[in-house]
């Protein structure tokens, strides 16, 4: 079995993802985001579980105004589709395609798992809640100098330093 290949270089890496979210704002007149994705995705689960509920909810029936032609068709949910096929494609390329589940020398693949998804899951909360994800608010926020993705970033990053104190005991 051949070596994987070297990271990119990030400098590299962060040049193309500005260079990505300005083409993208500029053909589109919006920036990238994932958690638009989700709600799509929720919306449309609603719509075929409960169509009664998803009628008469606030929450869904805003968006399915705005989105007339139905909450799979929302250009988002193929921006997240792409990300996944062209992650697969630079695993695949790059000879880093496997399913690993890290963890650190003092806990379990179990408590990394639960940790994962209960941290997903605050996140994808805070996300709707603050009208985006760390993509869509803080990113191309920033790309725009919106002083709101400027704030975003920061309290993400402080949030995650904070943070991080108190559970790097899992890790080393």
């Amino acid at each position: 079995m051949t070596s994987p290949k070297e990271y990119m270089n990030p400098y590299v890496a962060g040049a193309l993802l500005g260079l990505l979210l300005t083409l993208t704002i500029f053909i589109t007149g919006r920036g990238l985001g994932a958690s638009g994705a989700m709600k799509s995705a929720t919306v449309a689960t609603m719509q075929t579980i409960a169509p009664s509920h998803t009628k008469e909810a606030t929450f869904y029936k805003d968006y399915t105004v705005e989105h007339p032609e139905g909450a799979l068709k929302n250009w988002l949910v193929f921006e997240v589709i792409g990300v996944v096929i062209g992650a697969f494609l630079s695993g695949l390329l790059s000879r880093r395609l496997s399913f690993v589940l890290e963890h650190g020398p003092r806990t379990t693949r179990a408590v990394r798992v639960v940790g994962a998804l209960f941290g997903g899951a605050l996140f994808g909360f805070g996300a709707q809640l603050g009208r985006g994800c760390t993509s869509g608010a803080a990113l191309s926020g920033m790309a725009v100098l919106s002083t709101g993705g400027i704030i975003t970033m920061l309290a993400i990053f402080g949030g995650a330093y904070a943070f991080a104190y108190f559970f790097r005991k899992f890790w080393v």
